[in-house]
């Protein structure tokens, strides 16, 4: 089963991503989602817990955060989330 994978990036790459991928927000909240493209996101500010059938990954301002095409999983929003993304 494809898995979420996550890491710092460095500043050059957080440069880049802020003048070039699309920002997205959500307020403290749970949902479900599913990706039917794999997506990357930078996390700029908050706090967001994601359940899988593997388990649950806890992500936080400063993450890198890749979603494999295919994965179904809930959001909890545990902190207003501010993020830039992209589509591959």
């Amino acid at each position: 089963m494809p898995e979420i994978k996550k890491r710092k990036p460095s500043k050059e790459e957080i440069e880049r991503m802020l003048k070039e991928w699309s920002p997205w927000e959500k307020e403290v909240s749970t949902f479900d989602w599913y990706y039917d493209m794999e997506e990357t996101c930078y996390i700029i500010e908050g706090e967001v817990n994601v359940k899988t059938d593997q388990g649950e990954v806890t992500i936080k301002a400063g993450d890198l955060v890749t979603f494999p095409k295919g994965l179904s999983c809930v959001w909890e929003v545990k902190k207003p989330i501010r993020k830039v993304y992209k589509f591959s």
